[in-house]
C-alpha cells in the first residue's frame, strides 16, 4: 500500500471529507503513475478521484466494529515512535 494513504476507519473524530479525498487522490496517483496528469488526462483522472472518494465514503459509513475508536494523537505518537526506531532520530 502507498505509505501516504492512512487508515481512516474507526477514529475519533471520524475522518473528514478532505482526508477521504486526499486518500483517494493518493490511490489514483499510485495506480495511474501520474503525480500530475497531462491536460489530456486531467478529466478522467479527476473523475477517478471523485469515484474513489465516493466509494470510500460509502465504505467508511458501512463498516462496523466492536472496537473502541482510536485516538488520532495516540496513533500519531505510535507512528512517530516506529519511525524513530526505524530511521533514528530525525533532525
Amino acid at each position: 500500500m502507498c505509505r501516504n494513504i492512512r487508515t481512516l476507519f474507526n477514529f475519533e473524530p471520524p475522518a473528514t471529507d478532505d482526508e477521504v479525498r486526499a486518500a483517494a487522490l493518493q490511490y489514483v496517483r499510485k495506480i495511474s503513475g501520474y503525480n500530475k496528469p497531462s491536460q489530456a488526462n486531467q478529466e478522467p483522472f479527476e473523475r477517478a478521484v471523485d469515484a474513489v472518494t465516493a466509494v470510500s465514503r460509502e465504505l467508511l459509513r458501512a463498516l462496523t466494529t466492536n472496537a473502541p475508536p482510536k485516538d488520532r494523537e495516540a496513533e500519531a505518537a505510535k507512528a512517530r515512535a516506529r519511525a524513530e526506531k526505524r530511521f533514528g532520530a530525525v533532525a
